[in-house]
């Protein structure tokens, strides 16, 4: 990517400004919660992709997509941020610093409509059971998902575009530990235009709360139907299932917002506070509030490791007979 003329050629980011041990602590807490995001949202996408019963549920085929958006999220951040942790090595060019800020930006785009994809599942599922298996093909859903990946990255073409033709002076030091919107605009020369500033906020409310209020719709339907058509029994089952839902999307969505309609208002040390909410702990907490508590999941999990144990065996028993004929 080309950019008009400016002083900045590389950055300096900050990340957590601590002593030795504190640094060594964190980032030993981080590598684990890296590795564990990593590990629960692959044994989500293998867990749909072997087994027949779950592949072919419109809710799990979305999910096992959003766990890649996850991993996709995780890895945008995390391994740049462990490296300037583990080694001190605080530079980075900035070319590499807007190619995150696009990617970041973008997959948290993709992460609103897909969370929003979810609840129209959830939607359909409760409030029009008859209609949904043919509503919700396996081939709408992945036009959902089709669609999400699109909208994400298309919504930020524009701003990201307009940032990119503004001239960047410095100071070069960036207070946090990865690239967003506000660490790159607080790089540009004066006087900053304001069309790049309006179409970003334009799109933030757009994207973010556009979502939210079909977020809210679609659940706030499930709610009301819940109430007036479920037995006391399918009832609790039903709100059990779509509170798990609404704690992702309040996880998601409570940071985002403060961070992104209005940015650079907040204190630093509380944007990465936030941006590590949704970046690291969020991508970690999602799978086991969607699908490691759910039945459906440790039932597939059984299948898989009965699945393996019986392959096993057999390989075993094929081995011993081979020795037994060698023998003879």
């Amino acid at each position: 990517m080309q950019f008009p003329n400016g002083t900045v050629q590389e950055c300096i980011l900050l990340g957590f400004e601590v002593g030795k041990l504190q640094r060594l602590l964190i980032l030993t807490f981080f590598t684990l919660l890296y590795m564990l995001a990593m590990a629960e949202n692959i044994t989500i996408i293998t867990l749909v992709v072997l087994d027949t019963h779950l592949a072919r549920l419109p809710m799990y085929i979305l999910l096992s997509n959003f766990s890649w958006l996850e991993i996709c999220y995780v890895n945008t951040t995390m391994p740049r941020m462990l490296l300037d942790l583990a080694l001190s090595n605080k530079i980075i060019s900035f070319s590499s610093c807007f190619l995150q800020f696009y990617i970041f930006f973008s997959l948290g785009s993709t992460e609103c409509f897909f969370l929003s994809s979810m609840a129209l599942d959830r939607y359909l599922a409760i409030c029009h059971p008859l209609r949904y298996p043919q509503i919700m093909s396996p081939n709408f859903c992945y036009v959902l998902i089709t669609a999400s990946w699109v909208l994400g990255f298309l919504a930020s073409i524009i701003p990201v575009t307009l940032i990119a033709k503004m001239s960047f002076c410095g100071p070069n030091i960036i207070d946090h530990f990865l690239c967003d919107a506000g660490t790159i605009l607080a790089l540009a020369c004066p006087p900053i235009p304001k069309a790049p500033i309006i179409s970003l906020i334009f799109v933030d409310v757009v994207v973010i709360l556009g979502n939210i209020v079909f977020v809210v719709l679609s659940y706030g339907s499930v709610i009301v139907t819940l109430m007036k058509n479920s037995s006391k029994g399918n009832r609790v089952k039903s709100f059990s299932t779509i509170s798990f839902h609404l704690l992702v999307v309040t996880l998601f969505y409570g940071p985002l917002a403060g961070i992104y309609v209005k940015p650079g208002v907040a204190d630093s040390n509380v944007t990465k506070m936030v941006a590590l909410c949704y970046s690291a702990i969020t991508p970690f907490l999602n799978p086991m509030i969607y699908c490691l508590r759910n039945d459906q999941v440790k039932e597939a999990l059984l299948r898989l490791w009965r699945r393996k144990a019986v392959f096993l065996k057999s390989k075993i028993d094929r081995e011993k007979k081979r020795k037994g004929t060698g023998n003879i």
